[in-house]
């Protein structure tokens, strides 16, 4: 039983770590947008095409444009945040 415990807290560890990594891609294009980049460049495309669709998702249900400026990173970021804090706390618990 404890080996099946070790192997959900070792998932669990690389789940945190890879929405540690998107949390990270999110600021980058965040930050992006603010000096305009070439959009055909390559790494340009790529952030936005993992970015978008979750983006698109989210302005779907709560509406993320505030006075011209979209708030659809920081509350992704914030989301992201509190799902890492609960799967944390639900590791340690095992």
């Amino acid at each position: 039983m404890e080996m099946i415990i070790e192997i959900v807290q070792g998932v669990g560890g690389i789940l945190i770590s890879l929405i540690s990594i998107y949390i990270w891609i999110l600021i980058v294009t965040a930050l992006l947008s603010f000096v305009n980049p070439d959009p055909y460049n390559p790494i340009v495309q790529f952030l936005h095409r993992i970015t978008n669709p979750v983006y698109v998702f989210l302005r779907r249900f709560i509406r993320t444009d505030f006075n011209n400026l979209d708030l659809a990173p920081l509350i992704l970021i914030i989301g992201l945040q509190v799902l890492i804090v609960i799967l944390g706390s639900l590791l340690r618990s095992l």
